[in-house]
C-alpha cells in the first residue's frame, strides 16, 4: 500500500541489481524500475526483470519496466597523454579524427558535427564543466577558443547547444538494445536525444506497439516542438542532466514547469529526473534543496520523479527510496499542491467518458470517496481518470496485466489484474472486495466506474456512487 499518489522511478544499477536488494526498494516505494542500457549487459539486465516481475507475482502487484537507450554518445577521441589542459584565451583546432598528439589539437571522430559548425557555436564538453567557441572556419580546419581553463580528458561528452545535429536518435547499439528490451517484455522504451517529432515516429515504426515510448526532453530543439513530441509519446521524461547542459542553468525550472503544464494539459505522464536527491549517493540524507526539489516536483504536479545514481550506485538505495517517499506523501498533504489541479484542456469536444471522469473527481472531492474504482479493458478510463486528478486513489481493474503494468506509472493509479465482469450486481461486489484489499473499510464511500455493455472497450458510461460492505 502506497500513502501517496505521485509514482517513485528507481534506476536499477550494481547497487540495486540483486533480487535481495529489488525486493527492498519495492518494498520502500518503488512503483516503476529503470534498466539504463548505457551501462550493463543484457544477461545481467535480463535476470534483473526477471526478479522484478518475481516480486510482482510474491506481491500481486503490477509493477513496470522501461529500457532507457543510451542514444548517440558525441565525444572527443584520445589525447596522447590522456588528456590535454585548456588555457583560457588559447586556441586549438578541432579536427575529425579518432586521436591525436598534439596538445593544440582536439580530434572529434564524429565529422557530423564538423560539417555544421560555425563561428560563434558554443561546444560544451565533460558534462558543460569546459568551454570552447567556435572563432574561425575554413576548408581546412576549424579554430576554437577555450573560454574556461581545466584538463580535458580522452572521450569526454561534447553538447552543442542551439544546434540540432544530423544524427538518428537510433544507433545500431540502441536497435540491438531496443530488439533485446522488447523481447524481453518491458513495458515502456525511453528515447534519449530526442530533437524532433520524427525521432520519435522512428522508434514508433520500430516498437510497432509493443511497448509504451518516453521521450526525454534533454536538446532545446525538442522544446521547440513540444506539443507534437508530447502527442507522439505514451510519456515525457524532463531529463533535466543534459537539459541543463545545452540551456542556462536559470532556465531549466522554467522548462521543467513549461513542460509539466503542457502534459498534464495532454494528459501524458511526465517523470521529472537527475539529481534529484544526488547526495543520498554517499550521504544518509538528503540535503533541504534537494527535498525542496523533489517537492517541488510534486507540487507542479509530475506524474513521477526518478532516482538515478542514487539507486543505481548509491550506499543507500532504500533509505533514498523511503525518503523520497516521504517527501512526497508531505507535500501531498498540503491543500495548496497544485497535483490535483485539474489542468483546462482545448479540445473540439468532450466525449461521454470525459464527463464521467470529470464527475467522479468533483464527487471525490465533494463526498471524501476511499477510491475511485475503474474496470478498463485498455487503461483509457483510469488515464482519463489520472488526468483529471481526483482527490482520492484510482483503482484500475483490467483483465490485461500488460496494460496494467503500463498503469504503474500514472499518478494517482494502483493497477490491478482481475476477470471481466458481466453484469452489474458483479461489478459492485468486485469493486467492493478490490476496494477491500487495498485498504478500504466498511462504510467507506467508493465510486465505480465502467463501460456497458461490460467488456467492450471505449464504452466508459456509467458512474456508480456505493459503500464497502453495503452488500453484505
Amino acid at each position: 500500500m502506497r500513502n501517496r499518489l505521485c509514482k517513485i522511478v528507481a534506476t536499477i544499477g550494481p547497487a540495486s541489481a540483486s533480487p535481495s536488494m529489488l525486493q527492498l526498494i519495492h518494498n520502500a516505494g518503488v512503483d516503476v524500475f529503470r534498466l539504463n542500457m548505457s551501462h550493463g549487459e543484457h544477461d545481467k539486465l535480463e535476470k534483473v526483470a526477471s526478479a522484478i516481475r518475481e516480486i510482482e507475482k510474491t506481491s500481486n502487484t503490477p509493477l513496470a519496466i522501461f529500457a532507457d537507450l543510451q542514444g548517440p554518445k558525441i565525444r572527443t577521441g584520445a589525447f596522447a597523454g590522456g588528456s590535454i589542459t585548456l588555457r583560457y584565451g588559447a586556441e586549438y583546432k578541432l579536427v575529425h579524427s579518432a586521436e591525436s598528439n598534439d596538445e593544440n589539437i582536439i580530434p572529434i571522430p564524429h565529422a557530423e558535427l564538423l560539417d555544421i559548425l560555425e563561428p560563434g557555436d558554443v561546444l560544451k564538453l565533460d558534462d558543460g564543466k569546459l568551454q570552447v567557441t567556435v572563432s574561425e572556419r575554413n576548408s581546412r580546419h576549424i579554430i576554437a577558443k577555450a573560454d574556461t581553463p581545466g584538463e580535458l580528458k580522452n572521450r569526454k561528452g561534447i553538447n552543442v547547444p542551439g544546434r540540432r545535429l544530423p544524427i538518428s536518435a537510433l544507433t545500431e547499439k540502441d536497435r540491438a538494445d531496443l530488439k533485446f528490451a522488447l523481447d524481453l517484455g518491458v513495458d515502456y522504451i525511453a528515447l534519449s536525444f530526442v530533437q524532433q517529432p520524427d525521432d520519435v515516429r522512428e522508434a514508433l515504426a520500430l516498437i510497432d506497439g509493443r511497448a509504451g515510448v518516453i521521450s526525454k526532453i534533454e536538446k532545446p530543439s525538442a522544446v521547440d516542438q513540444l506539443d507534437e513530441i508530447i502527442e507522439l509519446s505514451d510519456a515525457i521524461m524532463v531529463a533535466r542532466g543534459d537539459l541543463g547542459v545545452e540551456c542556462a542553468a536559470e532556465e531549466v525550472p522554467i522548462l521543467q514547469r513549461q513542460i509539466i503544464r503542457n502534459c498534464r494539459r495532454a494528459g501524458k505522464p511526465v517523470i521529472v529526473a537527475t539529481h534529484m536527491l544526488e547526495s543520498m549517493v554517499e550521504s544518509i540524507s538528503p540535503t533541504r534543496a534537494e527535498a525542496s526539489d523533489v517537492s517541488t516536483a510534486v507540487y507542479q504536479g509530475a506524474d513521477a520523479v526518478m532516482l538515478s545514481a542514487e539507486t543505481a550506485v548509491g550506499r543507500h538505495p532504500p533509505t533514498a527510496v523511503a525518503i523520497m517517499d516521504r517527501i512526497i506523501a508531505a507535500t501531498e498533504k498540503d491543500e495548496d499542491s497544485e497535483s490535483f489541479n485539474n489542468v483546462s484542456r482545448e479540445e473540439e469536444g468532450y466525449k461521454t467518458a470525459d464527463a464521467i471522469t470529470l464527475s467522479a473527481r468533483r464527487i471525490a472531492e465533494v463526498l471524501d470517496c476511499k477510491f475511485a474504482v475503474a474496470y478498463t479493458k485498455t487503461g483509457s478510463t483510469a488515464r482519463r481518470l489520472s488526468r483529471d486528478r481526483p482527490h482520492c486513489p484510482v483503482i484500475a481493474s483490467t483483465p490485461d496485466v500488460d496494460v496494467a503494468r503500463q498503469l504503474a506509472l500514472y499518478w494517482g493509479v494502483r493497477p490491478v489484474v482481475t476477470e471481466d465482469i458481466s453484469h452489474f450486481h458483479e461489478m459492485i461486489e468486485n469493486a467492493d472486495a478490490i476496494a477491500k484489499a487495498n485498504g478500504g473499510a466498511d462504510g467507506d464511500r467508493i465510486i465505480i466506474i465502467a463501460g456497458y455493455p461490460f467488456g467492450r472497450p471505449g464504452k466508459t458510461n456509467t458512474l456508480k456512487i456505493s459503500r464497502i460492505g453495503a452488500l453484505d
